[in-house]
């Protein structure tokens, strides 16, 4: 689909730009098909189905099938979302991230720990929608995962004061310096300011794409600390 800046001058100092596209968005639609999500298909707790779903994901899903969007808030009520990587899921069905603390998303949590999750997985047609809490995760669980990194991510994340305004060359010049430290090192030590969030789930919802959109939705909600299971009109 091709599209075209057009420009119109209003006067020397103002000009608005219209996007026009071969084909309008309006008209922009897929009719769903590829499966159904029936309740019999649902476990009576929704971990057992995620982790199915997220196993036909990574064999379906290239590249990141374990990328997600992580939405905060906060404490002024601003929303923010950007794209995450799933790095695990705990024993107690917490779902792990790992960022800098004191970079937006980090600040964000500390004001307001309530965050969704979102996992869109385009060639299943399915999604997944998460809403709970973020809490960060013991500084040992974080230095596990930090050093499972290569180490260039590893200096990459010291090297970064995510989210403040910088120049390239002196985020290139902090890198530059902490690989000429480190150069006989395996690894480097965990920074201060990074580590790991659990986001707790409170409710997890299933999206199947449908035909006719007639989407099947099958939503678990924490109540009294069991999960009811029910489904929801598209």
């Amino acid at each position: 689909m091709k599209c075209q800046a057009v420009c119109h001058q209003q006067n020397d100092d103002l000009c608005i730009t219209f996007i026009v596209m071969e084909k309008p968005l309006a008209d922009l639609r897929e009719n769903y098909g590829f499966g159904a999500l029936l309740e019999a298909d649902c476990p009576d707790i929704p971990r057992p189905l995620f982790e199915k779903w997220l196993s036909e994901a990574m064999a379906q899903e290239k590249p990141d099938p374990n990328a997600m969007t992580l939405c905060t808030v906060n404490a002024d009520g601003q929303p923010s979302a950007r794209t995450v990587l799933l790095k695990g899921i705990t024993d107690e069905d917490g779902f792990l991230l790992f960022t800098h603390y004191t970079g937006k998303k980090g600040k964000d949590i500390e004001e307001n720990d309530k965050v969704a999750l979102l996992f869109w997985w385009r060639n299943l047609e399915r999604q997944v929608r998460i809403e709970g809490s973020a809490s960060k995760v013991s500084r040992e669980k974080s230095q596990a995962y930090f050093h499972t990194r290569p180490k260039g991510s590893q200096i990459g994340a010291a090297a970064s004061p995510q989210s403040e305004v910088v120049s390239r060359a002196a985020l290139l010049e902090s890198f530059e310096a902490l690989t000429k430290r480190y150069a006989d090192a395996e690894q480097i030590p965990l920074p201060e300011n990074w580590g790991g969030y659990e986001v707790k789930p409170q409710l997890i919802e299933f999206w199947q794409g449908r035909p006719n959109r007639l989407h099947d939705r099958i939503q678990y909600r924490l109540v009294d600390g069991q999960w009811l299971k029910e489904r929801l009109a598209p």
